[in-house]
């Protein structure tokens, strides 16, 4: 049987695109519990099912794998921080995040896309996870929509299909390509900037700069959108991407750059600049936040914050 590298098959299922959850269920004295999990599906409606799969290494796995009632809180854009705290804060997390209780008790985030309440319908040992499968009792629909996860980033269809919304006007779409712990950039007499592509069809925009990466030696996986905004002479429409990547036969004004120098160094242009610093900054805790605006102002929807 060939042996399987855990870290390499982590990465594997975490190309899988998901929502974000927050599982709550109460401890025998009644205390709140809650863990974040991706690990959600649908199972049926009638009877109305749904599964999660809390894992062994959780200090509250106990509690969820001999719960009688459990909560699903499937998050919603903006909610970026409420999904940190419940996946790595250590202290009382339910002070930190608005909540209230269902009928039997159990926290209900407030402001979550949909909310689960269920009945424990069954659970299944599975590996170093259970399979907690329950029957939905109530649930509530806020409308807003889901925050999503994958490659361990966040990314909001929301906001990327807003920065879309634009079609006219020619355009530059680029990729900020991460190869470990450096950034592949362009190197021009101007400075530095990411590899790009100049397009004028909006439809053609993530197959133009496919194309344009593979010209330039690069192989990259393309993530979440990371910054959109208009620049006034010429009117231009700029599109950056997070991605990840190698450069193999490269050519010479293909550079690595070490992510923390990117402070430091000289770039085509001061919104480059800026985009790259705040990247820089982003990478230490891998909460990067999607930009929208001009070159000279927006907003950044920031995923630590939910700003």
């Amino acid at each position: 049987m060939t042996q399987i590298d855990p870290r390499a098959l982590r990465g594997a299922f975490g190309s899988f695109m998901t929502g974000v959850t927050v599982v709550t269920a109460l401890r025998p004295d009644g205390t709140a519990a809650g863990f974040t999990a991706n690990s959600f599906s649908s199972v049926s409606l009638d009877p109305p099912l749904l599964l999660v799969c809390p894992g062994k290494f959780l200090s509250s796995y106990e509690v969820f794998a001999n719960c009688t009632h459990f909560a699903v809180n499937v998050l919603a854009e903006g909610q970026e921080a409420i999904s940190n705290t419940f996946a790595s804060f250590k202290g009382d997390r339910f002070a930190c995040v608005p909540h209230h209780a269902d009928q039997h008790g159990v926290p209900l985030i407030d402001g979550a896309a949909v909310q689960f309440s269920c009945r424990t319908h069954r659970i299944v040992p599975a590996g170093d996870h259970c399979i907690l499968i329950g029957e939905v009792a109530d649930f509530a629909q806020s409308g807003d929509a889901g925050l999503g996860y994958v490659g361990g980033q966040y990314f909001s269809l929301g906001l990327e299909r807003a920065a879309f919304e634009e079609t006219s006007g020619p355009g530059i779409c680029g990729a900020i390509v991460e190869d470990g712990d450096r950034v592949l950039m362009v190197r021009t007499e101007d400075g530095l900037r990411p590899p790009h592509c100049t397009h004028t069809e909006r439809g053609r925009l993530v197959t133009d700069l496919r194309e344009a990466l593979l010209s330039k030696g690069i192989s990259a996986e393309l993530g979440p959108a990371y910054s959109v905004f208009d620049s006034a002479k010429p009117r231009t429409h700029h599109t950056y991407f997070l991605a990840t990547g190698e450069a193999r036969n490269a050519p010479p004004d293909i550079v690595a750059i070490p992510t923390a120098d990117l402070p430091q160094q000289t770039f085509a242009s001061p919104a480059i600049g800026r985009m790259m610093t705040r990247f820089a900054l982003e990478s230490r805790t891998r909460n990067f936040a999607l930009y929208l605006g001009d070159t000279e102002e927006g907003a950044v929807h920031d995923q630590k914050t939910g700003s």
